[in-house]
């Protein structure tokens, strides 16, 4: 496929140096411009190899939706599903659709190569700056006068009772709480930078000749027939809220730094991860 790898490495280049742009200021409003402008740029670039694959049917290789495993954690760590959410949070505005392993360890990935590989590129950097602003959080021990509701089951009489009691939030609640309040406002960011872009590329007067419209619809029917043929998931993956409890503070300390997380490239994660393959979920 000559023609077609020349324009994602340019993309992801171009991509990139906006990380490091964003990953390098101290100034929030600059690093918020950059991460837009690395958003648009993804999403725009999606826009375009959409159109492209609407034009080039008779080519002999044509670009075709993959499965790619996305290596989470090792098995028994904890804290990997809301690694996972925000993989799944990126993926949702980068057209990649996920099944989920049970033990949260991998996520299978499915969507054009190009578009899985900006979510990789935008998840390296953002799960750095997730793990850095929960650890400062639990240091600063902001979380230890915050209380919050539990059930506890008590035997009265024979019989069990349930009740609310209030109780102290622990360390790895609030950790949690605040990943995934973390994850969620990068979701929000994310999907609302795609929702503009797609929006002003199907207004230019260019969108008729081109088919942008159509283009984007046939990639998003192309990826839902890839997807439906692919996966073998079982049941909806529910992600962390479903065991722990909720910690307001921790939630609103998570939304804040996820309003303000940059994009880039990390020294702590400089080594790629594992090389990712392409095989049926299992």
């Amino acid at each position: 496929m000559t023609a077609a790898n020349p324009a994602p490495d340019r993309m992801l280049t171009r991509i990139g140096g906006l990380l490091r742009k964003a990953e390098s200021t101290d100034n929030e409003h600059e690093a918020e411009a950059f991460l837009t402008a690395a958003q648009r740029l993804a999403t725009r670039s999606s826009i375009d190899l959409a159109v492209a694959r609407a034009h080039v049917a008779g080519r002999e290789r044509r670009p075709t939706p993959i499965q790619r495993i996305i290596p989470i954690g090792e098995p028994g760590r904890k804290g990997l599903r809301t690694y996972v959410q925000l993989f799944v949070a990126i993926a949702a505005a980068n057209d990649v659709r996920c099944d989920v392993a049970r033990t949260s360890t991998q996520v299978y990935a499915y969507g054009f190569d190009s578009d899985i590989d900006t979510c990789e590129a935008l998840y390296t950097s953002l799960l750095v700056q997730m793990v850095r602003a929960s650890d400062q959080y639990i240091k600063s021990g902001a979380y230890r006068s915050e209380t919050m509701e539990k059930i506890v089951v008590e035997v009265r009489g024979g019989r069990r009772v349930r009740r609310r009691v209030k109780a102290p939030v622990a360390a790895v609640t609030a950790r949690l709480n605040f990943q995934m309040a973390f994850a969620a406002r990068i979701g929000k960011r994310l999907s609302e930078v795609k929702s503009e872009v797609e929006t002003e590329a199907r207004a230019e007067p260019s969108a008729v000749d081109t088919g942008t419209a159509l283009a984007l619809r046939n990639k998003e029917v192309e990826l839902v027939d890839f997807y439906t043929r692919t996966s073998e998931a079982r049941g909806t993956w529910r992600g962390p809220q479903t065991s722990t409890g909720y910690a307001p503070a921790a939630r609103s300390a998570g939304d804040r730094a996820g309003r303000t997380a940059r994009l880039g490239t990390s020294p702590e994660l400089a080594a790629p991860r594992a090389r990712l393959t392409s095989r049926r979920a299992t």
